[in-house]
């Protein structure tokens, strides 16, 4: 009899320690996919106006170095506080002599002319800013932006005179007189700019 309960006192504590295992649940980890700027695959573009017509120029600086790549959950904020530099070398018109006329004499007549630099700064009202230094200045440059997927289009409207380029404007519209002249016989070179960047992302 001490033996029949000894294997029933057994047999009910498999049965508790079974039921046991069974109600465990397992801890699983979940895969965090994040997204990070790529580079290589950045464009930026950019528009000047010549005449009084305002006639657009179109350019993009084939190169751009991140120095500070970073991860992030979101498309955007993998760009937020995202720190790069443009090489002023990189920069393309399709069209060789004007190319080195803008880099001789507009930036050429710049301080730190080797360089653009800035830090992206996004939150979700979409206020969003770059700062910009050029010519040994650093200002703000109001920005819009659309997420598409895994990409992200920025746009803003540059106004030379905030880093103090007239000088460099100037020497850049008397190289170009003939070709920055319209039917009215005015040569003029304007100061705002179009920036057009768009950042492609990896998401991993």
């Amino acid at each position: 009899m001490k033996k029949i309960y000894v294997l029933s006192s057994l047999l009910l504590i498999m049965v508790f320690v079974s039921s046991c295992k069974k109600n465990e649940k397992k801890e699983v980890t979940p895969i965090v996919k994040t997204y990070s700027v790529m580079a290589d695959s950045t464009t930026i573009n950019w528009t000047a106006y010549k005449t009084t017509a305002k006639v657009p120029v179109k350019g993009q600086f084939s190169e751009v170095a991140i120095e500070n790549a970073k991860k992030d959950t979101t498309a955007l904020g993998a760009l937020n506080g995202l720190k790069f530099k443009i090489p002023i070398s990189s920069l393309i018109t399709k069209d060789t002599i004007r190319d080195a006329k803008v880099k001789k004499y507009f930036f050429g007549s710049m301080e730190n002319s080797s360089t653009i630099t800035g830090t992206v700064h996004i939150n979700k009202e979409n206020a969003s800013t770059v700062d910009i230094s050029l010519n040994g200045i650093t200002r703000e440059l109001p920005i819009a932006y659309i997420v598409t997927d895994n990409k992200v289009t920025i746009v803003g409207n540059m106004e030379l005179d905030n880093w103090q380029a007239k000088a460099a404007l100037e020497a850049l519209n008397v190289v170009c007189k003939d070709l920055h002249t319209g039917d009215d016989g005015i040569s003029k070179t304007w100061s705002d700019v179009k920036i057009e960047v768009i950042a492609v992302l990896k998401y991993e």
